[in-house]
């Protein structure tokens, strides 16, 4: 039986967008602050100064485009939106996948198709299933057109290794799909592969493989911006088809009015071209949020339930699979009760697989590592600067709680 919820219509309600919980540095503050006067948006796609700015960023990975190479919108969502209103074809996503992305083919009007991941890791399907998806879909008179992905994942924290990521590109580029690259996250790696994020490649792209057939996107509020200052670039293949797809993007983001404030432009380009400020907030945050995984992590394996070791991000996937007989007993049978239950006992969200699109069966959820480290944007900022972060009060508390929660379903 399909459970509604009164007043909601049929695109589903997710989870709040993941926020770093962190006050923004003071010099970022400082350029927004100064660009207050800045009444009118950006134009369409983005100013000149914004774009540069992105290009630079994608650069510094090893990903060079032109700045009209580059368009800008006022948040992931809408920029993702404009994408797979521009592209045709149905969509395909991995299970899970980030809780956003399956309201943006809905609100289209595009069928989505879920393919497993492998063992490894999410965010990017196994190609295998991929294809056997593909298929199947083109038998019963499907058009499938559009591969998403993200290297560096939410939900599930994971990071995809290089040898994945090819094949499932090669896979779906062999089958004629096109691909979005969801890059938000890969300024998060708990332990970056180089010294210095901004020195180099931290993770594998498809654009870096596959330039042709690859559009990234870069929500800032990942690594670079806080959560309410919305701004997001795309980075088009240097390909007529991808001069003719960003032109259409654009045009879609201006009827939908999705343009970037001015003062948070300013922001947006002054985190793209990174500062020390910006880079030393990203490296710290990344290894904070790293120690909160590794703790949550270990409460979570302990309890007998199963997840994915996070290397990025700010959560983890846990599978409480395992626990089904005790979670039987407390009245959980799906991934909807079992985020209620959750939810109530640790009294903060913890969403069910079933946002992600996973089966409502199956006894999983997202757990969030932010509230090991403080219910405040001050408690947050002092554990990013202790030393031992996870052994002050509020945080050895939370993670007492969480460890407890885990303990009483063995």
């Amino acid at each position: 039986m399909r459970r509604t919820v009164p007043g909601r219509g049929p695109v589903r309600f997710g989870p709040a967008a993941p926020d770093a919980g962190l006050p923004a540095p003071a010099e970022l503050v400082a350029v927004c602050a100064a660009a207050a006067g800045r009444t009118g948006p950006e134009p369409p796609g983005g100013g000149r100064s914004l774009r540069e700015a992105a290009s630079g960023y994608w650069l510094r990975r090893g990903l060079p485009c032109d700045p009209d190479e580059v368009a800008a919108a006022s948040g992931g969502q809408p920029l993702l939106l404009a994408l797979l209103a521009a592209y045709g074809g149905d969509i395909l996503l991995p299970r899970p996948c980030p809780a956003w992305w399956t309201p943006q083919a809905r609100i289209v009007g595009r069928a989505a198709y879920h393919v497993p991941i492998p063992a490894e890791c999410g965010g990017v399907p196994d190609p295998y299933a991929l294809l056997e998806t593909v298929r199947r879909v083109r038998a019963e008179g499907g058009s499938p057109g559009v591969l998403l992905l993200c290297p560096a994942d939410d939900p599930t924290g994971t990071v995809a290794p290089p040898e994945l990521v090819r094949e499932s590109c090669e896979a779906a580029i062999g089958e004629g799909l096109r691909i979005v690259s969801d890059e938000t996250w890969r300024d998060t790696l708990h332990e970056p592969g180089t010294p210095d994020a901004s020195a180099g490649t931290v993770l594998p792209s498809p654009a870096e493989m596959f330039p042709d057939d690859v559009t990234v996107i870069c929500d800032t509020a990942g690594a670079l911006t806080p959560a309410a200052w919305p701004a997001a670039v795309a980075r088009f293949p240097a390909t007529a088809a991808g001069a003719a797809l960003r032109a259409t993007t654009v045009d879609i983001l201006t009827a939908l009015g999705a343009l970037v404030a001015g003062p948070v432009a300013a922001a947006a380009a002054w985190a793209l071209d990174e500062p020390e400020p910006v880079r030393t907030r990203a490296r710290a945050a990344a290894a904070l949020y790293g120690r909160a995984a590794v703790a949550a992590h270990h409460a979570v394996l302990v309890s007998g339930a199963l997840a994915r070791p996070p290397r990025a991000g700010r959560h983890l996937y846990a599978d409480l699979g395992p626990l089904r007989e005790r979670l039987a007993a407390l009245g959980v049978s799906d991934s909807m009760e079992l985020e209620s239950h959750l939810s109530r006992r640790l009294g903060t969200p913890v969403p069910g697989g079933h946002r992600f699109g996973d089966e409502l069966g199956a006894l999983r959820v997202r757990l969030s590592t932010g509230p090991l480290l403080g219910a405040t944007p001050e408690q947050r900022l002092e554990s990013l600067t202790a030393a031992a972060p996870l052994e002050l009060p509020y945080a050895a508390h939370a993670l007492d709680e969480l460890g407890a929660a885990f303990d009483e379903l063995r």
